[in-house]
């Protein structure tokens, strides 16, 4: 059996969102998932222009990779966001939660914005690891 807990200390700031670490217990595979875009399984971008759009198909993206792995968006133990400038990270947060909901561990999280990414029309890439039992 695999415990995965979030840790918050009272130290630092608490979001519904968020784990400020998490850890991993007990017998486990990890799952290291690429970035993920807003492409369809035909490679088409979706949303063009609406990080919200696009957001949504990176969320289904990462559930597919997931599934493929035998893990779960609850097993998901760290996300790294790549968000274009200047766009808001609020409508990809929504996004993400209508696809996903509210995870029962909420992963840790790192938000970084870039310039751009390597297609011109995409402008959030997400990647996660994953913890599951082996």
């Amino acid at each position: 059996m695999v415990t995965i807990t979030p840790i918050n200390p009272e130290t630092l700031h608490r979001n519904p969102a968020f784990s400020q670490a998490v850890t991993v217990d007990g017998p486990h595979r990890t799952v290291y998932v690429g970035g993920q875009n807003a492409v369809d399984v035909d490679g088409n971008v979706v949303g063009q222009g609406d990080v919200e759009a696009q957001a949504e198909q990176v969320a289904r993206n990462l559930q597919a990779a997931l599934a493929a792995a035998g893990a779960t968006l609850d097993d998901v133990v760290k996300l790294t966001i790549y968000l274009v400038e200047p766009h808001s990270a609020f409508p990809a947060y929504g996004a993400f939660q209508r696809v996903w909901g509210m995870p029962a561990t909420p992963p840790t999280i790192s938000l970084l914005y870039v310039s751009g990414l390597f297609q011109p029309d995409f402008l959030l890439e997400v990647d996660a690891v994953a913890v599951i039992a082996a």
